[in-house]
């Protein structure tokens, strides 16, 4: 059985957000957050949990006087909404792919065996050339979920040469003119199928972005960006 990286029980969840916090904003002048590829937003979630767990895991320790049930089932609906919150937006998998991720940085997340590895095949040696096809399907609540393909295959999988995919994107009604801009931001997904959650404050606006089909361990192998896809936010 794999090993978790986001302990369930309450103790350990409870170091385990403080920690990762702690280690998330250390660093200087690049923080190890950053240097990781964590979005601002997400820091800012993940920092957000902590805060709201810490004053009721007090109470909870105090069994005499404040431990009750509903302040334990508070605490394990936080749990769960940082587990799902980490699944939906590939957060420790992003950090295991990251070109920057350090044995210590796979030590404080309890992240084992960095990116899962595939079946053994022969290590790529030159560019990918495949173009990465992508279907959107707005959600609701600015969230939209993202399939990508490759013409290999009818399903949505990544890439035989690639583990991952990369984007670039902006939510605005002015669309990038190139890949190159600075106002993009950028992400990774290990998974051809994910979700993209962004600020409540996006809906009415666009999704502008743009894919290409990465291979964490051979970045100078990324295939080409596609043209700029451009969806409507629900």
């Amino acid at each position: 059985m794999a090993r978790q990286r986001i302990s369930r029980s309450i103790d350990g969840f409870g170091k385990y957000i403080v920690k990762t916090n702690s280690y998330i904003a250390a660093g200087t002048p690049v923080t190890n957050g950053e240097r990781l590829g964590l979005l601002p937003a997400e820091i800012t979630q993940w920092k957000a949990f902590e805060d709201k767990w810490s004053p009721l895991f007090v109470l909870y320790n105090d069994i005499t006087n404040s431990r009750t049930r509903a302040i334990r089932n508070t605490l394990v609906q936080i749990i769960d909404d940082v587990i799902v919150y980490d699944q939906t937006n590939h957060i420790l998998d992003r950090i295991a792919a990251s070109p920057n991720v350090t044995i210590d940085d796979l030590g404080i997340f309890n992240i084992y065996g960095g990116v899962l590895p595939k079946n053994t095949r022969t290590v790529p040696v030159t560019p990918i050339k495949e173009p990465v096809t992508v279907t959107f399907q707005a959600l609701g609540g600015s969230t939209i979920s993202i399939k990508c393909y490759s013409t290999t295959g009818s399903r949505a999988a990544i890439y035989d040469d690639a583990d991952s995919v990369q984007y670039l994107y902006l939510v605005g009604t002015t669309p990038p003119t190139a890949p190159d801009e600075d106002a993009l931001k950028i992400g990774i997904s290990t998974k051809a199928s994910f979700v993209m959650n962004l600020s409540t404050d996006s809906a009415g606006k666009f999704l502008y972005i743009y894919f290409r089909w990465y291979n964490t361990k051979h970045p100078e192998l990324a295939g080409p960006w596609s043209g700029l896809q451009t969806n409507m936010i629900m």
